[in-house]
């Protein structure tokens, strides 16, 4: 069966993409992805996933069958039944081979945000050990950071419908789960972005936060805290919005 050589594939793209007078960046809008990916693809170290296929043939001014080869094929080439099938094979394993990559992707966010709860739950309970009360504070931003982390971690698709693509879309809708942000618009370029800076900066402050809570109480005392710690807390807590107004726009 026919093996798509990633080499031969990347290597084609950047120079269709070079023939159309195109940058990497100017392609992944295009595409509405990011020209990391496209990086990735001429560099040989990725392959699309096989619903790019025909929109990059488009774009590139191929067929999605030289675009699979590798190379430009003459009018005069006639492909058989055996060679079409063994690329139609090759397309699925492409889709099947980027499905396992993103489960792996999935399970190692899995695997950091268990660790995540177990070193809150540790914290917490060091900070009660050792004397501090009145965590109402140190729970709502845990409960804020791991709900949202949990989300992001746990049940967050990698993808964005095509709609968001196609569309200005400011909000994202999964089940329970609502995040509405005026002037973001939402889509597969920026989303890997935001879903990256969102895991990390959800789980770091979680995982920081009752450390940093202990020094601040402890150096200010408990009197200047009981006054200030609300303020705090809710800067903080909203500083969610932050990677995902940075990552959304810069990624747009």
């Amino acid at each position: 069966m026919y093996r798509i050589d990633n080499k031969k594939f990347g290597e084609f793209v950047a120079q269709l993409r070079k023939e159309k007078n195109f940058t990497q960046k100017e392609l992944a809008e295009r595409l509405f992805i990011s020209d990391k990916t496209v990086s990735k693809w001429e560099r040989g170290l990725s392959i699309p996933d096989v619903s790019l296929l025909i929109p990059i043939a488009d774009i590139l001014g191929v067929t999605v069958t030289e675009l699979l080869y590798g190379e430009r094929l003459g009018s005069e080439s006639r492909l058989g039944i055996e060679e079409v099938e063994s690329l139609v094979t090759c397309s699925m394993d492409m889709s099947k081979q980027e499905k396992t990559v993103q489960r792996k992707h999935r399970l190692k966010w899995i695997l950091v945000y268990i660790a995540s709860v177990f070193a809150v739950a540790l914290e917490t309970v060091l900070l009660m050990l050792n004397g501090f009360t009145e965590l109402e504070g140190l729970y709502l931003v845990e409960g804020l950071m791991l709900t949202f982390g949990g989300w992001f971690c746990l049940f967050a698709k990698e993808t964005l419908p095509t709609y968001y693509d196609e569309n200005k879309v400011h909000y994202i809708s999964d089940g329970f789960f609502r995040i509405h942000m005026p002037g973001i618009n939402f889509n597969n370029s920026n989303w890997p972005h935001i879903l990256k800076a969102g895991r990390i900066w959800t789980l770091t402050t979680a995982v920081l936060w009752p450390l940093v809570e202990g020094l601040i109480r402890v150096f200010l005392g408990e009197e200047i805290w009981q006054v200030a710690q609300w303020i705090v807390v809710m800067m903080v807590s909203f500083s969610i919005f932050i990677p995902i107004c940075v990552m959304g726009k810069k990624y747009e």
